[in-house]
């Protein structure tokens, strides 16, 4: 179970004077122990990031139908170390004549900037017209994609991940995968979290047309989407073409980790295997702030099934501990099969009382009831003998008991699935007491007028 104090700062940005305003406050992340299993304690600093790429080799071998393969080294698959400060040197002009190296394309640059900045896993459901970059991000040394069972989970995914490592990333397709995400990023934003929001979008060619594209509403206005991530992201680039596509990637990247926001990135489909001269150059300095552990000011249902996923894929080193509702994770079930083939072992307390306990003592009402799961039946049925996974269904203290010890002992190296089961009124003082504040502001009469 993790929690944590206030954020280390609060950061402002001054758009007509374009100054970052940081006010230090202090903060630490604290991570409970279960029983004899030791969490980590973490403390968090605020820090720059000035990163120095070294040259790599850009020999691609492997698959030459499309292009895309392992380098044999590009000198960037080490994390960033907290702390440090290299020094970036200012680019060499580069004239339009520059001849880009063998493998600098936009691809594979977005690929380098988020293994530069950390986010060596990126949460990602295929569409059609992502598929190529989709190629490059698992192409490129050090970069992880994970796939997720859908897009609103790819983004609880980033959402968690990022309150880890300090930044993290999606990859969905246009506009049927980008509106399918706008819930995790809005959470994403409420939360201060830099979330990099990578969308597959239509081929460059397409644009100012009129046509109208499978994956939209039936429009050829293809600015939907985009007009829904800028009330929810602090920066938005469209990328169709090649000559800005540097400035427009590097500048969202850096917008999102020196706000701490999430921000929105679409490449034109058509765009990720093709090179241009300004994709060698080092990238713009980029700061991480400070994060935290928690959802409570947007309050998203089934956020904490993606967030868990994506956090122990960042935090691998720790065994993250995750209390979840049962009508929370029937929203976002299905990616604890992502989980079990990504190998993690994080123990899950499933809390089934019956319903949803938090509304019930806001206003309570048949509404609140859902329909009962064999949660543990589901998820051995997802786990099928495929993965490391262990499940228990508990109904007394003596039960939990044994279950946390068999989690933390026998049991250690796998995933672990404890349904307790609860009485719906079984509750704490703090979450009535909250739920007859939040009651009591939902049901004041309107002022006079």
């Amino acid at each position: 179970m993790v929690s944590t104090g206030e954020s280390s700062s609060h950061t402002s940005y001054n758009h007509e004077t374009q100054q970052l305003q940081l006010q230090p406050k202090s903060s630490t992340l604290y991570s409970s122990a279960l029983e004899s299993h030791q969490l980590v304690f973490a403390s968090l600093s605020c820090r720059v990031l000035h990163l120095h790429v070294p040259a790599m080799e850009t020999l691609l071998v492997g698959n030459p139908t499309n292009g895309v393969a392992k380098p044999t080294c590009n000198g960037v698959g080490s994390l960033p170390m907290a702390n440090s400060h290299a020094v970036i040197a200012s680019p060499a002009p580069v004239t339009t004549t520059a001849v880009a190296p063998a493998g600098a394309t936009l691809g594979r640059h977005l690929a380098r900037r988020l293994v530069q900045i950390g986010a060596s896993d990126v949460f990602a459901v295929p569409g059609d017209f992502n598929l190529t970059l989709l190629d490059y991000l698992i192409a490129e040394p050090g970069l992880n994609l994970v796939g997720c069972c859908n897009e609103l989970n790819a983004g609880y995914a980033a959402d968690g991940y990022a309150r880890s490592r300090g930044v993290g990333a999606c990859a969905v397709t246009f506009t049927v995968g980008g509106l399918s995400v706008l819930n995790a990023i809005a959470g994403a934003y409420s939360e201060n979290l830099p979330v990099i929001c990578i969308v597959g979008g239509p081929n460059s060619n397409d644009y100012g047309t009129n046509r109208i594209l499978h994956h939209t509403i039936g429009l050829p206005d293809f600015s939907q989407e985009l007009r829904c991530f800028q009330a929810i992201t602090c920066h938005q680039a469209v990328v169709n073409n090649l000559d800005d596509a540097h400035e427009q990637i590097d500048t969202a990247i850096a917008t999102a980790l020196r706000e701490s926001k999430p921000v929105y990135i679409s490449v034109s489909c058509n765009l990720a295997g093709l090179s241009h001269p300004t994709f060698s150059r080092e990238p713009v300095p980029l700061f991480i702030s400070p994060r935290y552990e928690f959802q409570m000011q947007y309050g998203s249902i089934g956020w904490s099934v993606g967030a868990t996923l994506g956090y122990a894929q960042a935090a691998k080193d720790k065994r993250v501990i995750a209390c979840i509702g049962d009508g929370s994770f029937q929203v976002t079930a299905q990616d604890v099969s992502t989980m079990l083939r990504c190998g993690q072992r994080s123990v899950i307390f499933l809390i089934n009382n019956g319903g949803y306990t938090i509304e019930v003592e806001i206003h309570d009402g048949p509404y609140n009831v859902i329909k009962n799961w064999d949660y543990t039946g589901l998820v051995d049925a997802i786990h099928n003998s495929d993965g490391n996974c262990w499940t228990k269904k508990v109904r007394t203290e003596e039960e939990l008991k044994e279950a946390i010890a068999t989690a933390t002992g026998a049991k250690k190296d796998c995933l672990c699935f404890i349904e307790v089961i609860v009485h719906k009124d079984d509750t704490s003082k703090e979450l009535l007491e909250w739920g007859s504040r939040v009651s009591a502001a939902n049901s004041r009469p309107p002022n006079p007028q």
